[in-house]
């Protein structure tokens, strides 16, 4: 890293989102991963102009695992998917966005080097080497795609995240077996003693900054113990949650029952935010109606982590338990109007 020391500066003016206006909207920092925090950010990036996304850097698996363990570098996956939901709507954003998207299929020849690599990856890869800076080349791919806030790693080193999960052992009695790296607990089922190595990992200074500084915080959706639950097991960034004056919001996942979260309910996912952050309060547990089955129980476990339910229908029609950003975007401002 630190090829590059030409005419560039560090950080560019960014393309959107960050003018002059006096009326910007709340200031909101997003905390999550994958697919549950573009979810979030593309309803956010509706209600306001002053957004951070911080993002899990545990990610080991698919092109992210390969250029994490190549080149030693942050797993750029996550970021690029938060990079892409605060796209500029605009021709020249949405293009960048499908670029930055873009995923090369297998080549003609064995084995090829490109071979389901993400194109955004490979980019934000290549800022990293030329700036020598995670935050600064982040800035460059957010200017490029006029992205509509910032995108900041949850710490500057990579992560990876170790659990243990129950399994049968040669006698038939119940054994802890250690599953570690993010993909393979992904899958794992019903993960216990979940926790991030290296344990003194820091906590990125600007997401810091930003957690303090935010009128609201809002963590997930996304999978519950990989890319929710990972912000409070770094010491430096559970500090920050705990003690920020902003109003805290959890947004729960549609899907409860996961590879994840194995026969977990939606308190039980409560539960386990308190048990590995029992002192990380919540003022407002965002939920959708169908994924609460129980919801004296759910209000119970909330009532617990010091939380209001809201309960309000945010997922998309059809099948697939994903959210609806128009939606997602109409409970969050009913929510900041009402704090």
């Amino acid at each position: 890293m630190g090829l590059f020391t030409g005419a560039l500066p560090l950080v560019p003016a960014p393309a959107g989102g960050f003018g002059g206006q006096q009326d910007k909207g709340p200031n909101v920092v997003a905390l999550g991963g994958g697919h549950g925090l573009s979810a979030s950010l593309s309803a956010l990036r509706l209600l306001t102009s002053e957004l951070t996304a911080i993002v899990t850097v545990a990610d080991d698996g698919g092109s992210s695992g390969r250029l994490r363990e190549e080149y030693g570098v942050l797993p750029p996956g996550d970021l690029r998917m938060a990079l892409s939901a605060l796209c500029d709507d605009t021709d020249w954003g949405r293009t960048w966005r499908d670029v930055m998207q873009h995923r090369f299929q297998p080549g003609k020849g064995p084995g090829g080097s490109l071979d389901e690599h993400a194109m955004g990856n490979l980019l934000i890869v290549t800022l990293w080497e030329l700036l020598g800076d995670a935050v600064g080349g982040l800035k460059w791919a957010g200017a490029l795609l006029g992205a509509r806030g910032q995108v900041l790693p949850m710490s500057t080193v990579p992560l990876t995240i170790e659990g243990e999960v129950r399994a049968t052992g040669p006698d038939g009695s119940s054994v802890l077996q250690t599953v570690r790296g993010q993909a393979k607990c992904a899958v794992a089922g019903s993960l216990e003693h979940v926790r991030l190595l290296p344990e003194d990992a820091p906590a990125c200074v600007e997401a810091l900054s930003a957690i303090e500084l935010a009128d609201w915080v809002i963590l997930g959706p996304g999978s519950w113990y990989t890319s929710v639950l990972p912000h409070l097991l770094l010491p430096e960034m559970r500090e920050a949650l705990c003690s920020t004056p902003a109003k805290r919001c959890l947004t729960m996942n549609l899907a409860t029952d996961t590879k994840e979260t194995m026969g977990m309910s939606a308190a039980d996912h409560l539960h386990a935010l308190r048990r590995y952050a029992p002192g990380f309060g919540v003022d407002v547990v965002l939920a959708d109606p169908a994924s609460v089955p129980d919801r004296l129980e759910f209000e119970r476990a909330a009532g617990m982590i010091g939380a209001e339910v809201v309960l309000g229908k945010v997922g998309a029609s059809g099948r697939r338990p994903v959210h609806d950003p128009l939606r997602l975007a109409t409970a969050y401002q009913d929510i900041f109007g009402n704090s």
